[in-house]
């Protein structure tokens, strides 16, 4: 091995790499954990106030929501049909429906300190989900822990072309004197609470009746009519 005299004639070594060093900035953008840590929202510090006031809003209202709820101990309204008068239903070749019914309905308020505004009711009377009939009814205020009653009454003739399924369905609850009616009504309600009112709801009670015929003479060829519970439909919305 022939001796080397300190001189270097291959190619050229590189430089180390230099190492770069990242400053953390918190000036600029900082993350904040919103909503208790549900939301992370990556903001400028400015709006992690922001941030933090509505989740102690939030907290706050649904502190005051479970308060209200224990105090106030808010019960469904009952609704019931406690009688049903059907003394014509005949449907023509000419798809016209001659009718004739009435109906008794209890209204039950539970509650102990809510009153109820019944500012808009309308009855509506369908067949196999085709109206044939509607009323609006006299609008009322019911008192806490109280029973109310109105009536409908449904009376005419109402064009109502039906298909060959529901005409089907028709004869055979013709043969037996009973026929599937269904009865909604659309509210437009308001809740006291002493001497604060809420605002408008629009929800909607459906009661779907088994009505049979009954003859001039007032024998019913069909079964006799059972007191029946109506239901309510939640998907209620304030009224702007």
């Amino acid at each position: 091995m022939s001796q080397l005299n300190g001189a270097y004639y291959g190619p050229s070594i590189p430089p180390p790499p230099k190492s770069h060093y990242h400053r953390r900035s918190d000036g600029g953008n900082c993350c904040c954990n919103c909503l208790c840590g549900l939301v992370k929202c990556c903001c400028g510090c400015i709006f992690s106030l922001i941030c933090k006031l509505l989740t102690f809003i939030l907290v706050i209202v649904a502190i005051v929501a479970l308060l209200f709820w224990f105090i106030i101990r808010p019960n469904v309204i009952n609704f019931h049909v406690n009688d049903a008068t059907l003394t014509q239903f005949n449907y023509t070749n000419n798809n016209t429906l001659f009718y004739n019914l009435a109906l008794n309905i209890t209204v039950r308020n539970p509650n102990k300190r809510l009153g109820v505004y019944y500012d808009n009711i309308e009855a509506r009377a369908l067949y196999q989900d085709v109206r044939f009939g509607s009323q609006n009814l006299q609008p009322f205020f019911q008192h806490k822990k109280t029973t109310s009653f109105i009536s409908a009454v449904f009376k005419g003739q109402q064009v109502m072309p039906l298909g060959e399924k529901q005409v089907s369905e028709l004869n055979k609850e013709k043969g037996s004197g009973v026929y599937d009616i269904d009865v909604t009504l659309n509210l437009k309600v308001r809740f006291k609470l002493g001497l604060f009112k809420s605002g408008k709801l629009k929800p909607k009670v459906r009661c779907e009746l088994k009505v049979p015929l009954k003859s001039h003479n007032g024998t019913s060829p069909g079964d006799v009519f059972q007191i029946t519970e109506c239901g309510w439909d939640y998907r209620s919305i304030f009224v702007h």
